[in-house]
C-alpha cells in the first residue's frame, strides 16, 4: 500500500513490530515483581490496594528492570540460559549484599543461627534462600514464561537503546530508594570488607557469564522426558525441604534441623541434582520450549503452594491471606495454561 506521495505506508507493519517488542518487555517488567515478592505470601494482595500498587511500582523497576537488563545482556551477546543464570546469581548477591543488605544484616538471621558464618557475617540458610530466590523466582522463571508468548522473538532483544537506558535508570532509582529505606529503617550498613567482597563476587559472576558461549554443535541423539516429567522434577526438588518440615511438625518432631546445615545441604543437593538433569536433558534433540516452560511452571507452583504456609507481614486476617494466596495460585495456573496453549498453537501453525 502506498501513501498519496507514493511512499509505502509502513504504519501497519511497524505497529505489530512495536507491539511484539514492547508487550513482552512490559509483561516481564510486571511479572517479575509478582513472582519475586507477592507469590510467596509475605506481602498481602488484599486489603490496602493503594499500598500494594505503590509497592508494585517500586518493585517493578527493581525486579522487572533487572530481569529485562539481564535478558537483554544475554540475548544481545548471543548467549543463553547459562549466562542468564549466572547474571541472575550476580543480581541476587548484589541485591542482598549491597542494596537491601539482607545478606549481612543480623535482623534477618542473628548470630544464634546455626549456619551463621562469623568470618563473613552471613547465614548460610538465608544466603542460599536469597540467592536461589532471585535466580529462580525473580529472574529465571519470569523470563522463561514471557519468552513462551513470543516464539518468533524468544531469543531476540526486546528493547532498543532508549528502552534499555530508561530501564537502567529506573532500576538505579529503585535500588537507591531501597538502599536508603533499608539503611534508615535498620541503621545497618555492611562493613567495607563485606561490600568489597560482595562487589568482587558479583564482578566474577558477570565475567564468567560473558565468558560462556552458547553451545554449538549437534544435539545429543537421546530421548528426553516429557514436559510433565521435567515440571514434576522441578516441583519435587523445590518442594521436598518444605514437605519434610511439614512432616516433622505433624509428627511432633522439631523441624529446627531443617534451618541448620542439614537443611542447607539438602537444598543444595536437590537444586544441584535438578540443574545437572536439566543440563543433560537440554542438550538433547527433543528438548523444546515446552520443557523450559514446564521447568519454570514447576518452580512457580512450588512457591504458590508454600505461600499458604507463610505468615504474611503485618496484621492480616486469615481469610484475607487465604484469598490472596488462592488468587495468586489460580493466576499462576491460568498463566501456565495460556503459555501452554500458545506453544500448542505455534506447533500446529508450523506443522
Amino acid at each position: 500500500m502506498r501513501s498519496p506521495g507514493g511512499m509505502h505506508d509502513t504504519r501497519k507493519s511497524e505497529a505489530p513490530e512495536f507491539l511484539q517488542r514492547i508487550a513482552p518487555a512490559l509483561g516481564l517488567f510486571f511479572l517479575a515483581p509478582v513472582t519475586a515478592e507477592y507469590l510467596i505470601g509475605y506481602l498481602p494482595v488484599t486489603g490496602d490496594l493503594v499500598q500494594m500498587l505503590v509497592d508494585l511500582w517500586l518493585f517493578a523497576p527493581l525486579y522487572g528492570g533487572a530481569a529485562l537488563i539481564i535478558r537483554e545482556a544475554a540475548r544481545r551477546t548471543g548467549r543463553g540460559w547459562p549466562a542468564i543464570i549466572l547474571l541472575s546469581a550476580a543480581f541476587g548477591i548484589f541485591q542482598a549484599g549491597l542494596v537491601d543488605h539482607s545478606l549481612f544484616n543480623p535482623a534477618y538471621h542473628g548470630v544464634a543461627d546455626p549456619t551463621y558464618i562469623a568470618v563473613l557475617g552471613i547465614s548460610g540458610t538465608t544466603a542460599l534462600a536469597f540467592i536461589l530466590g532471585h535466580v529462580i523466582w525473580s529472574i529465571g522463571a519470569p523470563i522463561a514464561i514471557i519468552e513462551t508468548f513470543v516464539p518468533r522473538r524468544r531469543t531476540e532483544p526486546w528493547l532498543g537503546r532508549a528502552g534499555l537506558a530508561v530501564t537502567g535508570i529506573l532500576y538505579v532509582l529503585a535500588s537507591a530508594i531501597i538502599f536508603r529505606g533499608a539503611a534508615e529503617e535498620s541503621g545497618f550498613l555492611p562493613s567495607m570488607p563485606q561490600m568489597i567482597g560482595t562487589a568482587l563476587v558479583v564482578a566474577a559472576l558477570i565475567g564468567l557469564a560473558f565468558s560462556i558461549r552458547s553451545r554449538s554443535g549437534p544435539a545429543v541423539d537421546l530421548p528426553v522426558p516429557g514436559p510433565w516429567v521435567v515440571g514434576t522434577a522441578a516441583f519435587a526438588a523445590l518442594s521436598v525441604p518444605t514437605l519434610i518440615e511439614v512432616a516433622l511438625v505433624l509428627l511432633g518432631v522439631s523441624s529446627a534441623v531443617m534451618s541448620g546445615w542439614p537443611g542447607v545441604a539438602l537444598n543444595l543437593v536437590l537444586v544441584g541434582a535438578l540443574a545437572l538433569l536439566v543440563r543433560r536433558w537440554s542438550h538433547r534433540e527433543g528438548w523444546s520450549v515446552a520443557h523450559t516452560l514446564a521447568l519454570a511452571g514447576g518452580a512457580l507452583l512450588t512457591r504458590a503452594w508454600i505461600a499458604f504456609l507463610v505468615v504474611p507481614f503485618g496484621d492480616v486476617a486469615l481469610h484475607d491471606k487465604l484469598i490472596g494466596n488462592t488468587v495468586l495460585f489460580v493466576g499462576v495456573v491460568v498463566l501456565l495454561v495460556a503459555a501452554a496453549l500458545k506453544i500448542r498453537a505455534e506447533g500446529e501453525l508450523h506443522e
